[in-house]
């Protein structure tokens, strides 16, 4: 049976959120229930993310722009810059408002046992939807997230993670709320995952439904030369296991400190830790899998 997701995410801002849901889209063995957005222009997120649902023909997933602020912290990212290009592909422009803690919620609890939460952006919707109903937290099948960096040390200059750090507050509450699986896939394992801007455009290029996702990595592409595969990789685990190895131990975060809040402290073991994270990731096989779904 397809594997239930809901998904979470700051589409708009970097490309791989894009990428990640047109993954989703194209995975047979994926049935997406449904889009939360979050962060900044949290209504033109969620028109970004109609518009790739469009051009796969799947008007029929519900899309909810979610929080556009964090719990406690100013918001560092007020706008999607991708949202550019919006004039150019049909999209809906009319969504629900206010309600996208409330639908992952009443989404959860109408499937016990089957969901997993796919949380690719900062952690608003997720934390606040943790402390409303934390038993729903329990429901789920699992929860993936591409947050944090756990087995390499990061450079002095970016010591956090932008999802860990976009809002710490509810990152710690999502890290300290008991899940049956809690699966957490870091930058040090996802910057090995990184494709030049011309093998983008070529291979991208080549699927005709990822037209308007390409359309996005321009945007991307004015200030960049790649895409890091960050969020697709973590979407892609939940189907082929065998392309990421996940160790068992315990994530703290942390939240007294301002200047490091959102830093990820991961200590290994023992086997019943509450937490897993990617230790090791098989780059071909990744690549092979993702393509392999167009």
């Amino acid at each position: 049976m397809p594997t239930k997701v809901l998904l979470d995410t700051d589409i708009g801002s970097d490309i791989d959120d894009a990428v990640a849901l047109a993954y989703l889209l194209a995975q047979s063995q994926c049935h997406l229930l449904g889009v939360t957005t979050v962060t900044g222009q949290a209504l033109e997120r969620a028109m970004l993310a109609s518009a790739i649902c469009r051009r796969f023909g799947r008007e029929d997933v519900p899309i909810c722009p979610g929080a556009e602020s964090p719990i406690l912290i100013p918001q560092e990212q007020t706008e999607a810059p991708q949202a550019s290009i919006l004039a150019r592909w049909p999209h809906e422009k009319d969504f629900p408002r206010g309600e996208a803690v409330e639908f992952m919620r009443r989404t959860i609890r109408a499937n016990p046992g089957e969901v997993v939460l796919l949380a690719i952006g900062p952690l608003t919707n997720a934390g606040l939807l943790f402390a409303v109903d934390p038993e729903a937290a329990g429901l789920l099948k699992a929860l993936v997230m591409m947050a944090g960096s756990f087995t390499e040390p990061m450079c002095t200059q970016r010591p956090r993670e932008w999802n860990a750090r976009g809002d710490y507050h509810a990152t710690s509450i999502v890290y300290r709320t008991p899940v049956r699986v809690h699966r957490s896939v870091g930058l040090d394992v996802t910057m090995k995952c990184r494709m030049p801007a011309a093998e983008v455009r070529r291979r991208f290029g080549e699927i005709e439904k990822l037209a308007p996702v390409l359309d996005m990595a321009e945007v991307w592409f004015e200030k960049r030369d790649a895409i890091t595969f960050h969020d697709p990789l973590a979407a892609a685990s939940i189907f082929d296991e065998a392309i990421l190895t996940f160790e068992r131990g315990t994530v703290e975060v942390e939240t007294e400190d301002k200047s490091l809040g959102g830093r990820t402290r991961w200590t290994p073991g023992p086997p019943d830790a509450p937490h897993e994270v990617a230790v090791k990731v098989a780059r071909d096989r990744f690549f092979d899998h993702f393509f392999s779904v167009f």
